[in-house]
């Protein structure tokens, strides 16, 4: 929590390129780094600690909050910048406009921090300690790895379908909108902005649907629906009207919930309680590292290299039949016990 509101808040107060020279990129992928080594082991362990918290029959509905979060960062960010792209010119906005969202990031991290220290911790884990005698149990890094080979490679699969969408619609297509099909700004992150809303809205009913139906069939409909819809959704997207771009984003957003409201319960499900923070992290972070943060990345490379503005529905497409192979292989977890833990007979407090 510290390195990741540290990070950020560093971000704004790098001195310019003018003034520093390149010491400022040179910081600013130093803060990035920061950024990212501790966003990426958070995941992991907020997605655990809901899990080894949540009653059996409740994981998906207590899990889909941490999403819940998720959007809910991305939508106080992206409306920040809206606004203040709305209300700065271009030039107050590059010289020092920039700066405030990335300095928000100190209060908030105070903020944070204080109420990650009121937490106790969970039950499951509390048990591992006592049963090895250890406060903290240590585990060797070699059992996280070639213990839970199988579990990894399944995670990773996972993760990278739920991610490269993930990136591909909250973070490209604004890109996508504004450099390949010429769309305004303001209107783009606007869209953006109801999609997540819309996402928001629906993501606890889909994570209570889980706990209902099973992980396995929500994810493996969020599969289906990329294969046979990202082609129609991003031909609305490109007819460029404001409805239709709506309809096509907003299709692909409730896709999305698919992962994001199921992923939480089900990853942590795959490990043990004694490896299950290090193993996910593992597995998220190198399938994310892999594929999903090189989204964008990707997509841009294949466009200029083949022309075809199609390239973002091939790509979701191709992440889409990988999820739904890991899907079809996965455990149901649904209503179960986490592995290594005793069956849960209440909520939390």
């Amino acid at each position: 929590m510290i390195m990741m509101a540290a990070g950020t808040f560093a971000i704004g107060l790098i001195p310019s390129y003018a003034t520093i020279g390149v010491g400022a990129p040179l910081l600013l992928l130093a803060a990035r780094l920061v950024q990212g080594f501790s966003t990426g082991g958070e995941y992991a362990g907020a997605s655990t600690f809901i899990a080894e918290y949540a009653p059996d029959k409740k994981r998906g509905f207590f899990g889909s909050w941490l999403e819940f979060g998720t959007l809910a960062g991305y939508i106080g960010g992206a409306g920040l910048v809206t606004l203040m792209t709305a209300l700065l010119s271009s030039d107050d906005l590059t010289s020092w406009g920039w700066r405030i969202p990335f300095l928000i990031a100190g209060p908030m991290g105070i903020i944070g921090l204080y109420l990650r220290m009121r937490l106790e911790e969970t039950p499951a884990f509390a048990a591992e300690a006592e049963k090895s005698g250890q406060a903290r149990p240590k585990v060797p890094l070699r059992e996280m790895i070639t213990g839970q080979w199988r579990a990894l490679l399944l995670c990773m699969a996972l993760v990278l379908v739920f991610n490269v969408t993930d990136y591909m619609l909250l973070s490209y297509m604004p890109s996508y909108l504004t450099s390949e099909l010429k769309y305004d700004e303001t209107h783009g992150l606007l869209v953006v902005l109801g999609v997540m809303t819309l996402m928001m809205i629906v993501q606890p009913f889909a994570g209570a649907l889980t706990d209902r139906v099973g992980r396995r069939p929500v994810i493996a409909a969020g599969c289906a629906g990329f294969l046979c819809l990202s082609v129609p959704a991003l031909l609305l997207i490109r007819q460029g009207s404001l409805l239709a771009v709506a309809l096509g984003m907003g299709a692909l957003g409730l896709l999305l919930v698919c992962f994001t409201a199921a992923m939480p319960a089900a990853l942590p499900a795959l490990f043990p309680t004694r490896v299950r923070y290090g193993s996910l992290s593992i597995g998220f972070n190198i399938s994310v590292s892999l594929f999903g943060g090189t989204t964008p990345l990707a997509v841009t490379a294949l466009i200029g290299a083949t022309g075809n503005l199609m390239m973002p529905a091939y790509y979701m497409m191709t992440a889409a039949v990988t999820g739904g192979f890991a899907a079809w292989r996965m455990a149901e977890t649904a209503g179960q016990p986490l592995p290594g833990s005793a069956p849960s007979v209440e909520a939390p407090r």
